[in-house]
């Protein structure tokens, strides 16, 4: 008797968690869309389910109405593409809105989301996101990875039943889809009358749905199972294990690698050939102008108690040849000599674009001012130069102008024209400074120069030479 009913209760315990097992599989996969909030208690600790979150938090921020990605429904040939948004828009939303540097970094950000089916491509099964006009569309709350489980082969199997129920092109089933089926169908074939009942009964509800609402919600959906189920070549994210790939370093030693990272990469890396190449020309140019190779006349009164140099300078009219040769190697040597300065100066003026210089000289006195005047000298540097209706305007483009428009404003100091000072120094190097050397008022001076110290040589030699005469002549007269 007590074997009996033991027998008996077992028997309807079996039957009851049989029916509750159909009806849970029944009402999960009658629901088109997994329930919210799906997650287990052990997931909220885990290591990917806070990188989820931190992806939607990223994504509630896209999709906000004011400050998002523009969501707008665009015109086809003979259709409408609802709820779409560019690759370019979300790549520049991320560079406005994230602390994120570049182009690159911003694709790669974005290329994680879309791997993880948070935003997909509306035409492609390839979970990726390219910087252009092709259209994306983001994922419903329901399908985000933390909301939702791992979906069985069954609830597959439901879908790519019901996708060939309905006849369209854009839900035909791609070849690795297809062979799924037939596999999913061998392996359930004791159920798969179950199967196509409630993919029936899903295409059912799907055509009661408004058209566009229709096409959005079957482009999400096959963006869930192509996260899921992902097409051949494609990594499935679900299956990676973060933990493997994190290493447990604290953060402000990643930071510091981050910064030893970009400063190798800003590090110009050049041939000790070409270093050497540099230095060697380099050390030619300038080899004549080295007191401690190449000895000056008279000698140099730094290593010497001689100061006919300084003397010579002084009081001499004429500007030596090598010293106008000096000239000649760059805009700086020109610039750090007060003669040469001038010389630029009077050819700067016959071409009419003194003011770039007299701007330039200007900024260069305003960083050795006294604190006190420094507010002043600016707005006086501003209203000469570049203020609208400016005496001497300077060749700048609008974007540096309101950069230093905006410093003034702001917060004027001794630096504020630095953006402005270094457009007029590169005009200048780059396009005046070439045109002086051609310039036949440069050569004119560099040859007026050597005919000077070849006239003065001649003359001194001419001097020595009667000098010596009239010793001999005295020499003979004394004998």
């Amino acid at each position: 008797m007590l074997g009996a009913s033991f027998c008996s209760n077992r028997r309807q315990n079996s039957m009851a968690h049989r029916n509750s097992r159909r009806s849970d599989s029944t009402s999960s996969t009658t629901n088109r869309f997994p329930p919210e909030g799906t997650t287990n208690e052990k997931d909220e600790d885990n290591l990917d389910h806070f990188i989820y979150k931190k992806m939607e938090s990223i994504l509630e921020r896209m999709q906000d109405p004011h400050t998002g990605v523009i969501v707008r429904t665009v015109k086809s040939f003979m259709s409408k593409i609802p709820s779409v948004f560019t690759g370019a828009d979300l790549i520049s939303w991320i560079l406005r809105n994230l602390d994120v540097d570049d182009t690159t970094e911003a694709l790669h950000v974005a290329h994680l989301m879309g791997a993880h089916g948070y935003v997909f491509p509306i035409d492609d099964h390839i979970l990726t996101v390219k910087n252009d006009g092709a259209y994306y569309r983001f994922q419903t709350p329901c399908f985000w990875l933390s909301r939702s489980s791992e979906p069985e082969n069954t609830d597959y199997a439901v879908y790519l039943c019901k996708r060939t129920m309905q006849n369209k092109q854009r839900l035909e089933l791609a070849d690795y889809e297809a062979e799924n089926l037939a596999r999913l169908q061998k392996m359930f074939s004791r159920k798969w009358e179950f199967i196509f009942i409630q993919a029936e009964a899903q295409a059912k509800v799907d055509k009661k749905r408004d058209k566009l609402e229709r096409k959005v919600l079957d482009s999400q959906e096959r963006a869930f199972w192509d996260v899921h189920r992902p097409a051949p070549g494609c990594v499935n994210t679900t299956d990676v294990d973060i933990k493997k790939t994190y290493r447990a370093v604290k953060p402000r030693q990643i930071n510091g690698r981050i910064e030893h990272l970009r400063r190798q990469i800003e590090r110009r890396k050049i041939k000790v050939s070409k270093v050497a190449e540099s230095y060697l020309s380099y050390f030619e140019q300038y080899m004549e102008f080295d007191p401690f190779i190449t000895p000056p006349e008279p000698s140099n009164p730094w290593i010497s108690d001689n100061t006919d140099h300084w003397e010579q300078e002084s009081t001499t009219k004429d500007i030596p040849q090598r010293r106008v040769k000096r000239w000649s190697f760059s805009v700086r040597e020109l610039l750090k000599d007060n003669a040469g300065r001038e010389h630029f100066r009077r050819f700067l003026e016959k071409e009419f674009s003194a003011e770039n210089l007299k701007f330039w000289e200007a900024c260069q006195k305003l960083k050795f001012t006294a604190q006190n005047d420094v507010e002043t000298m600016v707005q006086e540097i501003y209203t000469e130069y570049l203020a609208p209706g400016a005496c001497d305007p300077v060749n700048v483009d609008c974007k540096v102008a309101e950069t230093v428009k905006r410093r003034i404003t702001e917060d004027p100091d001794r630096y504020c024209f630095d953006q402005a000072e270094d457009h007029i120094y590169q005009l200048m190097k780059n396009d005046s400074y070439n045109r002086y050397l051609r310039s036949d008022m440069y050569k004119e001076f560099l040859g007026g120069t050597k005919k000077k110290s070849k006239r003065c040589f001649a003359s001194e030699v001419r001097r020595l030479c009667e000098l010596s005469k009239a010793q001999a002549i005295i020499n003979l007269t004394e004998s």
